[in-house]
């Protein structure tokens, strides 16, 4: 069976079992790897994709729940909030294993979209489904500030 969708601004027709997650779908049939396996639990975050926009975890929702919708991978991911957040990342040296990163950087630019202005609050409220094995959660914010500082010039 096949499922067409819009994946990082083209039109996406995957032949898969609609019930595979989209995890693997992006990964095993699309053959895009950013997007990262972490828990298969939707725990930790390192799965997030958007869909529609809006942050989601891809290890638990099933390529038919993306039907007809845009979905956007760490690969696709564009515009000022999503360059404002790399650019921050690389700057304040965020990632130390890296694993976990595609995810962070997902949902850090979908927040910075809704809101371009959080406070530290907003960011671990937005940023609580992220796991970081390493810990580097103070450079998360850190880089999360410095985004956001930087779309306002």
């Amino acid at each position: 069976m096949s499922t067409t969708f819009i994946l990082n601004g083209q039109s996406t027709t995957l032949d898969a079992d609609p019930n595979m997650p989209m995890l693997w779908a992006i990964r095993e049939v699309a053959g895009l790897h950013g997007t990262k396996f972490g828990c298969g639990m939707a725990q930790c975050g390192a799965c997030t994709i958007h869909l529609d926009g809006q942050p989601l975890r891809s290890c638990i929702t099933p390529l038919s729940a993306v039907s007809g919708r845009k979905v956007t991978t760490i690969e696709g991911l564009q515009g000022k909030p999503a360059k404002a957040v790399q650019a921050a990342w690389v700057k304040l040296q965020v990632p130390q294993c890296g694993y976990c990163q595609s995810g962070q950087i997902m949902s850090a630019a979908a927040l910075l979209t809704e809101n371009p202005k959080p406070t530290d609050a907003d960011i671990d409220a937005a940023m609580s489904g992220n796991i970081c094995r390493c810990a580097t959660y103070t450079r998360i914010r850190a880089a999360i500030h410095d985004a956001a500082h930087s779309m306002e010039a």
